[in-house]
C-alpha cells in the first residue's frame, strides 16, 4: 500500500518567505471565478414559483419556463426530501409585436413588426399532504433538454388557514406595469415582515396577450418581477433616480386575482398589433349577427367566437383560481381563514370619453364608422352579465347563502369596477349601452350615440342589495387609479386604493368629467354619482393647497396600499411619497369591519 510521505501535506518551506506569490495565486484564482461566472448562462426560469388555490391540505405551484423540457418537479418538505413531479402546459396566445418592450426591442418596431408567437411553457404541481398553519421549505427544479438541471431559490408554502389564525392580506390593483408599481410592492415588504395573501382587484398588466408584460418587459418592471422582488425598475423623480426591486410575495403566499378589463382581449390577429386587438372587444350578439349576414356559419364554435369577440384565454391559462362547480369560470368564492372571498367578474370595455367625430368611444361611434357596422366598438359594453337573472348573479344568490359564507367571520366581496368612486371611471353608469341612430330626412346617418340610464346600474341596482342583505362587511375594487373610501348607511364599506403605479385624477371641484352635455341621460361631471361621500383619512390625510384635508389620493408621486388585519377586523392603507426615495412609509387611514 502507498503512504505518501508527511511532507506532502506540509506546506513548501519557501511559502512563507514568498507570500506575493501566494497574493498573485489568489488574485489569479478569483479573476478566473468572475470571468467563468460572468460566461454563464443567465438562469431561464420566466418566473420565481407562485402559489394558487390552496385548500385544506394542498396548494398548488407554478412557473413558466420559455423550455418544455425533460421534467419539472417540486421538492419540499424539511429536508427537502419529498418530491411531486408538475404538469406541464403550454400558453396558447402569448405573443410580441412592435410595441413590446422585451430583449433588444427598445423602442417600436426595433425588430418585431407584427405580432410573433411566443413559446411559453407553464408547471403546476399540487403539493399534498399538508397540516394547515404550519409552513414548509420548498424549490422547484427543472430539467432541460440536454440534462442540466435549473433549481431556484426555497421559498415556503402552505395549506389554507384555519378560521381564528391572524392573517394579513394585501389589498392591490391595477399594476398595469405604472411607474410607482415597483416602489409600492418593495415598501409593502419592507413596512411587513411576512403577508399572508394577495386579493388583487383587477388589470394586473396592460394588454393581456403581450408575454413580455407579464414576464421580462425590459424596463424592468414586468407583472411577476413586480410580485416576486426581481424586478429592476428606474424611476426618477426631481432628477434623483432611484431603482426599484418590487417585493418578494407571491413565491410564499397565495394571490387571488379577478379579471379587469385589461385581462380581456379583443379580436385575434396575427397582423394587427396587439395594442389594437385589445381595443377591438365585439359584443358576442353583434358578432354572431355580423358572422350570420356575411357567411353560411350558422353556428360558429365557441374558439371562432372568441377569435372574433374578446376572450380571457391568456388570464385563465396563468392562473389556477378555485373552482366552485365543475365549469371553468371567471368568478369564484374561496374561504381563506376568517374570511370568505367572493370574486365577481364585473368589468367593461372602457372607451375614450371623447365626443368629436374621430371617437370611438363610450359615447358616440366615429363619423366614418357609421355605415360600416363592422368598426362599431358599441360602447362600453359589459363582458359578462351580471344583472338580475344573468348566470353570475344566480351564482352569486347561491353562494351568499351557502353555509361556508354564512359561517364566516369576515365577508369581503371583490371585483374590477367602482361602484362608488371619485374617480372617471364611475361614469357612465354599468349598464348596457344603449344605442341611438340618428338619420336625416334622406335615411343617412347622422349620429350613432350611447346612453346608460344610471338607473339601471347594475352594480348599484343588482349587486349591492344582494351583499348588504348577505352581510358583506367590505367591497374592495379597482379601476379608477386612486385612493377612496365610503360607507353604506348600514356599515358596508367601499374601498378602492388602486393608486399603486399612477393615478387618473378625483374628479372634485374644477376637475371635470368629459360627459355629453346634451344626451337624454344627465352624466355627473363630478363627484360620486351613485350617492355616498368619501370618508377623509382618519390619521393623516394628504391637505390641499389651503390646508383642507382631502377624501382621497390621486397622485402621480404617491404610491398607495392596503392591508387587512383579520385579527383586529382593520384595514389600514399607507402611502409612500416617491419624490423623497428615504422617506418613511405613512399610515394614512385606518378603519374596522363589523362583525
Amino acid at each position: 500500500m502507498f503512504n505518501p510521505p508527511p511532507e506532502i501535506f506540509e506546506n513548501p518551506r519557501d511559502y512563507y518567505r514568498n507570500p506575493w506569490i501566494f497574493g498573485i495565486l489568489i488574485i489569479v484564482v478569483i479573476f478566473i471565478f468572475i470571468v467563468m461566472y460572468s460566461l454563464e448562462s443567465p438562469p431561464q426560469f420566466l418566473t420565481d414559483p407562485f402559489l394558487q388555490a390552496p385548500t385544506e391540505n394542498s396548494v398548488q405551484v407554478v412557473w413558466f419556463t420559455e423550455f418544455p423540457g425533460k421534467g419539472h418537479f417540486v421538492v419540499y418538505g424539511e429536508n427537502l426530501n419529498q418530491v411531486i413531479e408538475a404538469n406541464t402546459t403550454k400558453l396558447s396566445r402569448t405573443r410580441e409585436d412592435q410595441d413590446s418592450r422585451v430583449g433588444k426591442q427598445t423602442e417600436k418596431g426595433l425588430i418585431y413588426q407584427q405580432p410573433i408567437m411566443r413559446n411559453i411553457w407553464r408547471h403546476e404541481a399540487k403539493v399534498i399532504g399538508l397540516t394547515p398553519n404550519i409552513s414548509v421549505p420548498y424549490r422547484i427544479i427543472s430539467e432541460k433538454e440536454n440534462g442540466e438541471n435549473m433549481r431556484s431559490k426555497i421559498f415556503t408554502l402552505a395549506a389554507k388557514p384555519t378560521p381564528g389564525r391572524p392573517l394579513k392580506i394585501l389589498l392591490t390593483s391595477d399594476h398595469q406595469l405604472k411607474p410607482m408599481t415597483s416602489a409600492n410592492l418593495q415598501k409593502v415588504t419592507e413596512t411587513f415582515d411576512k403577508l399572508d395573501a394577495i386579493f388583487f382587484a383587477g388589470d394586473l398588466v396592460n394588454i393581456p396577450d403581450r408575454a413580455s408584460e407579464w414576464f421580462d418587459d425590459n424596463r424592468g418592471n414586468a407583472f411577476f418581477p413586480n410580485l416576486q422582488g426581481r424586478a429592476n425598475y428606474q424611476l426618477e423623480k426631481n432628477g434623483t433616480k432611484t431603482i426599484y426591486k418590487g417585493g418578494e410575495l407571491i413565491q410564499n403566499m397565495p394571490l387571488f386575482p379577478t379579471i379587469g378589463n385589461h385581462e380581456v382581449m379583443g379580436i385575434f390577429s396575427m397582423k394587427t398589433s396587439l395594442n389594437y386587438q385589445f381595443s377591438q372587444p365585439y359584443p358576442r350578439d353583434a358578432a354572431k349577427y355580423l358572422d350570420r349576414q356575411n357567411s353560411t356559419n350558422i353556428n360558429p364554435d365557441i374558439n371562432w367566437l372568441k377569435n372574433n369577440s374578446f376572450n380571457t384565454d391568456t388570464y385563465q391559462e396563468i392562473f389556477t383560481l378555485p373552482q366552485n362547480g365543475s365549469e371553468k369560470k371567471n368568478y369564484y368564492a374561496v374561504t381563506f381563514g376568517d374570511v370568505r372571498l367572493v370574486v365577481l367578474y364585473i368589468t367593461n370595455i372602457w372607451r375614450v370619453p371623447r365626443l368629436d367625430d374621430n371617437a370611438r368611444g363610450k359615447y358616440r361611434e366615429r363619423k366614418k364608422d357609421f355605415d360600416n357596422p363592422a368598426e362599431w366598438g358599441y360602447g362600453q359594453h359589459i363582458f359578462e352579465p351580471i344583472d338580475r337573472g344573468s348566470e353570475q348573479y344566480n351564482w352569486l344568490e347561491k353562494e351568499l347563502a351557502s353555509e361556508e359564507f354564512k359561517q364566516a367571520k369576515y365577508k369581503v366581496a371583490m371585483f374590477h369596477h367602482p361602484p362608488h368612486s371619485l374617480g372617471e371611471n364611475i361614469a357612465p353608469a354599468y349598464t348596457n349601452p344603449i344605442q341611438f341612430i340618428d338619420r336625416d330626412e334622406n335615411g343617412n346617418i347622422t349620429m350613432i350615440r350611447y346612453e346608460y340610464p344610471q338607473q339601471n346600474d347594475y352594480i348599484i341596482r343588482d349587486v349591492l342589495p344582494l351583499l348588504e342583505t348577505a352581510g358583506v362587511q367590505l367591497v374592495f375594487y379597482g379601476h379608477s387609479h386612486l385612493w377612496n373610501r365610503f360607507i353604506s348607511p348600514s356599515g358596508m364599506h367601499f374601498l378602492e386604493t388602486s393608486n399603486v403605479g399612477n393615478s387618473y385624477g378625483a374628479y372634485v371641484g374644477d376637475k371635470k368629467r368629459n360627459i355629453p352635455l346634451d344626451y337624454q341621460e344627465k352624466y355627473a361631471e363630478i363627484g360620486n354619482p351613485n350617492g355616498l361621500e368619501p370618508i377623509i383619512p382618519t390619521i393623516a390625510p394628504l391637505l390641499d393647497e389651503k390646508g383642507k384635508p382631502q377624501p382621497y389620493i390621486a397622485s402621480n408621486d404617491i404610491t398607495v396600499f392596503s392591508i387587512f388585519e383579520t385579527e383586529t377586523g382593520t384595514v389600514s392603507s399607507y402611502y409612500f411619497d416617491t419624490r423623497k426615495p428615504n422617506s418613511n412609509v405613512v399610515k394614512f387611514d385606518e378603519f374596522k369591519l363589523r362583525e
